[in-house]
């Protein structure tokens, strides 16, 4: 059977109470774009029944995966392990509470079209966008850490942290096959990949509403956020990320046992 155009990964830690709006939202834009796409759920050891809720959806529709953590990895674990699992040309990740519409996929997937290898939402090139803002204080934990990642990293990107980004499957497959961090701290860690690869990356606005329901502690995850852009320029220095891609996939498909639910 002929491989998607598009795969959509949802990373999902406890999201029985949001999954189900989430998945009719996406699938009705995907029927509307009339896209050939594939939806990845991959839950993150949830301790509620996320799993058992995608499964009954994806048993009444098309194009639904389930992909299963060994446990609860974090979220650059979930969306490495969705995209080792997408089959699509151009694979998107993006939050389950869908803070950015999937609506703005299309923003994304023209950028690729365009030629770019790598697409980043982001909310701070147009402010405007934004219909629910953060507080304050998140804000400036926000500023403070892209100022840390210029730093640290040399990226000039205006956000590197907004959960929405599309790739090629060759850029998404090469980058998260180096991949390292597990937790919140992936996202400067691909973009700065990304870079020292050669791939060519783009910065969209995008609309974007804060979920005051967010699993971010702003504090504790902001520090270990700050401590990992020091570690990945360790892993950068100490020839980390010089191993082969095909390395994550099989690690994934030890730890994984191949029992995601295909619709």
């Amino acid at each position: 059977m002929k491989s998607p155009d598009y795969s959509i990964v949802i990373p999902a830690y406890n999201e029985s109470g949001r999954i189900i709006p989430t998945l009719d939202r996406v699938l009705a834009y995907i029927q509307q774009q009339g896209w050939k796409a594939e939806i990845i759920v991959v839950n993150d050891g949830s301790r509620d029944d996320t799993a058992e809720i995608v499964r009954d959806y994806a048993d009444g529709s098309a194009g639904i995966r389930l992909v299963e953590n060994p446990g609860n990895r974090g979220k650059g674990y979930s969306v490495r392990n969705g995209i080792m699992h997408a089959e699509g040309a151009v694979v998107l990740f993006t939050d389950a509470d869908l803070s950015s519409p999937i609506e703005e996929a299309s923003k994304l997937f023209d950028s690729i079209h365009r030629g770019n290898d790598i697409a980043i939402g982001s909310r701070w090139l147009q402010p405007d966008l934004q219909t629910t803002r953060q507080s304050i204080p998140r804000q400036v934990l926000g500023r403070v850490f892209n100022l840390a990642l210029k730093l640290v990293l040399g990226l000039s990107f205006e956000d590197t942290q907004c959960g929405f980004k599309a790739l090629t499957q060759q850029a998404a497959r090469d980058i998260f096959g180096r991949q390292v961090i597990q937790r919140w701290g992936f996202d400067p860690e691909i973009l700065f990949l990304a870079r020292q690869l050669g791939y060519k990356t783009e910065e969209i606005p995008v609309a974007w509403a804060h979920d005051e329901r967010s699993k971010i502690n702003p504090i504790a995850d902001g520090m270990n956020m700050v401590l990992d852009l020091v570690r990945i320029r360790w892993n950068s220095i100490s020839g980390k990320y010089r191993r082969s891609p095909a390395v994550a996939l099989s690690r994934i498909e030890e730890e994984v046992p191949v029992g995601h639910h295909r619709a």
